[in-house]
This record gives C-alpha cells, structure tokens and sequence, in this order.
C-alpha cells in the first residue's frame, strides 16, 4: 500500500471512530477554557519563563531622614533626602512620589470616596504634609519645581536625569499631625502609661517606575496598600527621654538610649531561646532604667536593601526578646513592645514566641529571612506590615495574637521580599501569605491553634453568592465585603489546590521556593508568577490561572452515574461548574477495600462529560470524588454514588 493509500485508510477510520464517539459523547466546545490567556512571550526585561530578561531593570531610592516626634502637639517634624538612581533606559524630567500623609485631609480623594457610615480605612481629616525646602538636584543643577496632586507629588529636575544610572538628591523637609485614626495601619493610641505612636507612610517616598506601567501613581484611598523600590535607609528619631523607640532595621547607638541594664538584657536575649525582659512589667514607671533623666534621645537605626520602614514610640512599652535561628547559622532577634493592659501568658507575653517561631518556620521552609530584627508592637491597629517590624492590635490574645503575629511577619516574604504591587494585586501579597499561614500554623507547637485553609466547606457560600467578585479585581475597586475573599483566601485556596491536589507538595515547593529566591527584591508581575509555576514544574496551568484567578466561575464536579456492563462498572461524571479540575475518585468495594483513581484535567478538553470503565471482580459499593475534601467544590452532594439497595 503506497503512503497516499494508507493516509487515507487512516483519515477513513478516524472519521468511522469519531462519528461513533461523537454519537455517545456531549458536544461541548472546552478548548478556550484551555487556551492560553496572558502573553508567555518574553522580552530583554522579562522572560517566558518568568523570570528577569538579561535588561531588566529596577530604579532604587536611599533614604537619609532626621525626624523628631513631639508628643504634647502629637506631630513629626523632620528632613528627608532621597538619593535616587535612574536603572531605566529612559532619562528622565521628573519623579513621582508619594505623600500619603495628604490622604488624612477632609478632600483628600481617599475621604471623599470613604462611605458616611465608615468602614475598616477611616481616617482623620485635620492632618496632611506641610513641605518646605524642597531641593531636587541633578549633577549641580538645583530645582525646587513641584506640583502636589492629592497623594502624590511630581519633582521636576533642572535638567534631565541621565538613563542607566544617573542619579538625584531630592530633599525637603516635612511635618504632620500624627493621626490618631490612620486607616488601620498607622496612629495612635492612648494607655494607662502613655500614647503609643505607631508611624508608617510618615515620610515623602518616590514611587515606582517600571518596565510595565511605567509610572505607578495611584492614589491613597483606603484598600489598596503599596508599591515601593528598595534601598538603604538611615533614619534618626529623636522622641522624649523616656520612651522607647523600636523600628525596622538595626539599633545603631544602643549605648546612648539605653542604660547599661537594658543593654545587658538585650544581649542575653540575643543569645537565648527563651523571651527575656528588657523592660519588666513592674518597671514601666521605673526612669533609673533609661539613658538620661530629661529631655530627648535620639534613636539612630539603619537597614539595608528594603522598600520601607516603619517605627513605634512610647513611654508604655514593656519590652522582651529572644533569639531568631537562621538556617544559614545566622541570628536575628525578635522582640515585642506593648503596654500593661496587653501582658500576661494568654496575650502578649507570648508575642516574642510568636514571631520567633513565625520568622524560623519561614525561613526554613521558604527563603531565609534577610533582617536583624523582627519587632511585633502591639498598637490600635488590627494588623499591619512591614519590612522587620509589624503592627498588631493591643487587645489581641490567644488563637487570634498567633493569627495576626504569624499573618503580619508572613508579609516580609510578600511583599517585603518579593515585591509586588499591592495597589493593584493584593492577592500576590495577602493571598500568597494566608496560604504559608497555614502551614505555619500546623506547624507551631505541634498545631496548638487551628489551621482553617483546608476547611473549604467554610467558604461555600460566598461562593455561591451572586455579589461574588474576582480575585482580579483592584482592592479599591472591591466590595470590602468581598476583599477578604478575593484577596486573601480564594487566591490562598488556589495555592492550597495547587499544591495539594494538583501538582502535589514537591513539584508546587520546587516552583514556589524557586519563584521566591527568582523574584527577591524585585518587582513581579502577575505573568511573571504564572510562568515562573508553569516553567519550574513543567505543567500548563493556563485552565487554572484562566479560571481562578480571573473569573468568578465555580468548580462542581459531579458522579452523574455508575453502571454495570459484563462485569466491570463504568462511572461517569460531569463537569457542572465553569472550572476544570482533575478528578480524584476513591471507590469502596463490598468487602471494604479500596482504590484511589486519579484522571488527567484533560478529560474535560472535549466536553464536559467523562466515562470511566472500572475493571473489578468486586461489588462496588460507594464513590466518592475528592473524598480528602482539597477542592471548594460548591456542591459536595453531588460528590458520592452509593447503591439504592445494598
């Protein structure tokens, strides 16, 4: 038989086979659920693999600041200077930055878009930045030029500043009324010792300039948090003499604001595993303790490649640490300020344990912690990051300090470490961390408190709610009813599904640990994170990402029937919902054995049924679909077949 002939007595039984088929199967067009949805072709910045191209590039910003907190006004005074480099291969006429102190006014964008009934980012009107002085300097050009809009600020240069690594010093001085309700994530708060200052977005910062939307200047409104470059930081504060000051980064003059008992303490506490006092509760009131006796002291604290810092002041603090162990053999030190009304074993004497075990149980499953100092600080705040250093509510205890410890030092790895755009993908920062919260949790102390991600039953029902939104959504745009679905747990639910059900642990941690290490200190995109899975652990997830992440569709996998024909059974079961998954089936005979059948997500490419032959000699007597329970199937009624009569 010569080639034509016998293409064409295959083309002749591959139609007979297909028509056959076709006339048991349901015709359902599945391909474009299939199909690829956000570009893989690469360029000389980012590639298809998802990573970094040979040209990609970062802008970075160090930061001088001198700042002085005066508690009777409840103000910060201070000068900041920027020095700015220019990695892109643009010159530039200008920079943007942020002011979000400016967000605290009665027409700031983010009040007047805050509904009259409030929700969880209020925040007070009688603040906002007075500047002065501003100097923005390229080469011995000089330029005071700026226009403020809102949250942001545009500084003109002189002349351009020069592409691939010219570089600027803006400079200006700043000062605001510390706001006492600062949207949840800054402020202050009175207690029976003192005010507890917690301060964040308290200085002018540039903003970013990337390869893909160039200029990031969205305003401050309320839900979307931030996007930042890295760099070094050297800061002063200069507080009254008997208050504690802690922040991001490392103490640089111990020796001058702390009194030779408090320095012994602290040394102990670097060298212990246990918590260590260096402000006992009984000595809150005790001055003899602190470096002078009147006046102000000036803490002076410096850390390197981050994309921000934050610091707390007060007179109230009780002050404890312990030792963090690194994998590497490396040390940092955890610590815990908080006041009176927040001690004891059930609350926050336990915050230094917290985070110790937090920072440890990251570090070595993940990607190693990179700062000296981890610093929890209980505040009026429910809970919020930043790089070393968080806030977390005062009155939080138990179950729910363990919570909020563990979810707000998670955060140095997204987004401290891995630096996504908050304002605009919180998912690739609360959802990436409420996932490794999980594990974290079962971790720790032999699962003392409960881990709930696996319990997808609990989600259901917003599921199933018409008011649901997509994980693609933009935090600001988002219901806030809806925010902690879409940000947090669906997008850790589909980490958790990922990982669990459908590449399994080593692949998934393969990928992930390798996305981390790709990606520290740099700036990804939600395309970059779906390519740099899909390369690393050799699967195209496009069916997943399409579905999940960038859509509101459903899973509902379904056992339609189970038949028997010459003595085997033949299951079928349906797709019901918008997102394909692969089938996991246990199957339960009469004398109570069983067997773990796994089918391909590619059964449903043609349709949205599948027929199943089981060859057995037993009696089948149950099925069951997920039967370990991983995927939030929105209908688990549909999930198992048991005979009428047995």
């Amino acid at each position: 038989m010569n080639n034509f002939s016998k293409k064409l007595a295959f083309a002749t039984l591959t139609l007979t086979t297909l028509n056959l088929v076709n006339a048991q199967e349901t015709k359902v067009y599945n391909q474009p659920l299939f199909s690829e949805f956000l570009e893989h072709s690469g360029n000389e910045f980012r590639s298809a693999t998802g990573e970094p191209g040979e040209n990609y590039w970062q802008n970075e910003t160090d930061y001088v600041i001198e700042a002085t907190l005066n508690e009777q006004a409840q103000t910060i005074t201070g000068k900041v200077t920027l020095h700015y480099t220019n990695n892109s291969p643009l010159a530039l006429d200008y920079i943007w930055m942020h002011l979000e102190q400016n967000r605290f006014t009665e027409n700031s964008r983010g009040t007047l878009t805050t509904p009259i009934a409030g929700n969880r980012y209020n925040g007070d009107v009688d603040g906002g930045y007075t500047l002065s002085n501003l100097n923005a300097k390229v080469k011995r050009s000089n330029s005071s030029k700026h226009i403020i809009t809102d949250t942001r600020m545009q500084v003109f240069f002189a002349e351009p500043l020069a592409a691939k690594g010219g570089e600027a010093t803006i400079s200006m001085n700043f000062k605001y009324k510390i706001p006492q309700d600062g949207m949840d994530r800054m402020g202050r708060v009175d207690t029976k010792n003192g005010t507890i200052f917690a301060l964040a977005q308290w200085f002018p910062r540039a903003a970013v300039l990337d390869d893909i939307e160039g200029w990031n200047i969205e305003p401050y409104l309320g839900a979307g948090e931030f996007y930042l470059d890295y760099g070094d930081y050297d800061f002063k504060i200069t507080a009254p003499f008997d208050h504690i000051v802690v922040a991001s980064g490392e103490l640089q003059n111990p020796k001058d604001v702390m009194s030779s008992k408090m320095r012994h303490r602290m040394d102990q506490a670097k060298n212990s595993d246990e918590t260590v006092y260096i402000i006992k509760p009984e000595e809150l009131n005790d001055m003899s303790l602190r470096a002078k006796q009147n006046g102000t002291l000036t803490w002076h604290f410096k850390m390197k490649n981050t994309r921000d810092v934050a610091f707390a002041s007060s007179k109230a603090f009780i002050w404890d640490a312990a030792k963090i162990n690194l994998p590497n053999g490396n040390k940092a030190v955890a610590q815990s300020v908080y006041p009176i009304e927040s001690s004891g074993e059930e609350a926050w004497s336990r915050s230094t344990e917290y985070t110790k075990n937090s920072i440890e149980n990251y570090s070595n499953k993940w990607f190693e912690y990179p700062y000296p100092t981890a610093v929890n600080v209980a505040a009026e705040i429910g809970g919020m990051e930043y790089p070393g250093l968080s806030f977390c509510s005062w009155k939080s205890k138990g179950a729910g300090l363990w919570g909020v410890t563990d979810h707000e030092f998670g955060h140095n790895w997204f987004p401290m470490i891995v630096g996504s755009n908050e304002r605009r993908y919180a998912w690739m920062d609360e959802g990436f961390n409420t996932f490794i919260n999980h594990y974290s949790t079962l971790e720790f102390n032999n699962g003392e408190y409960p881990a709930n991600l696996s319990k997808v039953r609990n989600t259901v029902g917003w599921f199933n709610s018409p008011n649901r939104e997509g994980i693609d959504t933009y935090p600001d745009a988002t219901n806030l009813r809806n925010l902690g679905m879409t940000a947090y747990y669906k997008p850790a639910q589909g980490l958790f599904m990922l990982r669990e059900y459908i590449l399994g642990p080593e692949r998934f941690d393969n990928a992930f640990k390798s996305y981390i290490k790709t990606w520290a200190y740099k700036h990804p995109q939600p395309r970059d994170f779906f390519n740099h899975i899909e390369n690393v652990a050799g699967e195209n997830l496009a069916w997943f990402w399409k579905s999940w992440f960038y859509g509101t569709g459903n899973i509902d996998l379904a056992i339609d029937t189970v038949s028997e024909k010459e003595g085997n059974y033949i299951i079928t079961i349906v797709n019901k919902g918008e997102v394909p998954m692969p089938v996991k089936m246990m199957v339960t005979f009469d004398d109570n054995t069983t067997e773990l059948i796994t089918l391909p997500v590619e059964i449903w490419q043609r349709g949205n049924s599948w027929n199943y032959m089981l060859n057995s000699t037993k009696k089948l007597s149950k099925v069951e679909l997920d039967p370990e329970k991983i995927i939030t199937d929105v209908n688990f009624e549909n999930d198992i077949w048991e005979p009428t009569q047995k």
